[in-house]
Formats: C-alpha cells, sequence, structure tokens
C-alpha cells in the first residue's frame, strides 16, 4: 500500500534516526536483552522494553512522544491488539514477520498482510509500517523471533493496549508500564 507524502516525510526521518551506527548498536543491545527474557519466560509471547526519545541523538518528529523496542516470539501469532489512543509507527528491525492489520470495533477473520523485512537496503514500505490510532493488528512470526522498533504519539507510561474481550464487543485495556512506574 503506497505512504501518504506527509506519513513518507515522517517515516523518512525516523528511519535515519533508527538508521544511525551508534543508534543500531544500542538497539541490538535491547533487542538482545529482550530475546533472553523471552528465552526465560517461554509462556511469554512478547517482550518489549520503552527506550528513551534522547538516544536518537536529534529531534524527532511532531507527536512523537516514546519509543519502544519489542520482541514477537518465533512460531506464534502474537494476537489482536489495537491503540485507542496512538499512532504506532513501526519498523522491522531484526527479522522478518506479516504485521497485519483491520479497522473497524472488533477484529474480524480476515486481516491486511503487510509483510516487513528488516534489510536496510529494501524500500521504506516493506520495512516500515504506520497504524493509525485504534487500528487492529497483529504480528504473525516466522521461524525466527522478531524485533521491531516502534514510536508512538503518547508518553510510554500512557500507551494503552486493547486486546478483545471473551464477551463480543468489549475488550480489555491495560498499560505496558504499570501506572506509578517508569
Amino acid at each position: 500500500m503506497p505512504i501518504a507524502e506527509d506519513e513518507r516525510a515522517i517515516l523518512e526521518v525516523l528511519d535515519a534516526l533508527v538508521g544511525q551506527a551508534a543508534v543500531q548498536q544500542e538497539l541490538g543491545h535491547v533487542g538482545s536483552r529482550l530475546e533472553q527474557r523471552l528465552e526465560a519466560d517461554q509462556s511469554s509471547l512478547l517482550a518489549w522494553e520503552p527506550v528513551d526519545l534522547s538516544l536518537y541523538g536529534g529531534p524527532v518528529p511532531d507527536g512523537i512522544l516514546s519509543s519502544w523496542v519489542f520482541v514477537l516470539r518465533a512460531k506464534t501469532n502474537s494476537g489482536a491488539e489495537r491503540h485507542p489512543n496512538s499512532i504506532q509507527r513501526v519498523m522491522s528491525f531484526r527479522g522478518s514477520a506479516d504485521l497485519q492489520t483491520q479497522v473497524g470495533e472488533q477484529p474480524r477473520e480476515t486481516w491486511t498482510s503487510n509483510h516487513l523485512v528488516s534489510q536496510p537496503t529494501a524500500p521504506l514500505e516493506d520495512r516500515w509500517l504506520s497504524i493509525p490510532c485504534g487500528a487492529w493488528h497483529q504480528g504473525v512470526m516466522g521461524v525466527e523471533n522478531w524485533v521491531v522498533v516502534s514510536f508512538h504519539t503518547v508518553l510510554a507510561q500512557d500507551l494503552i493496549e486493547e486486546r478483545p474481550a471473551s464477551k463480543r464487543g468489549e475488550t480489555l485495556q491495560r498499560t505496558y508500564i504499570p501506572r506509578g512506574d517508569s
């Protein structure tokens, strides 16, 4: 799917920031640490950690208030989730997967596939995806863990994750950082 010109400009700035050698090295360390956490807890499908925006060494685009590294377990489906209070811009950092999306009140069986890869020479739209506020998404992983770098339009402690509840039409909400921690 083509990227709108204004969104492409944001992704290009983020891509340049993430592409710096020192940033790549630090994000790689974070990803490795999170993979160790996943290895230690076989029941978890993913592990995450916020990253201070100062790591990027320059101004981030207006509206970007937090950055994260997520590691999603190989050979799994992360399950449907959405962020009702944030636009998410996500980059495939190590590995590859299908980051499926859809818009609507409840996730349905049919998803739009977005196969993302981590090769720096691949086109921007093959490495990055912008997920609108409230859009459902799920990662379908291949044979290796998938490390992604994510940027959000809310502070780390305010990022809300919603997942479908067992009762149709309802959702369960949580924050990635428990209230009171930072």
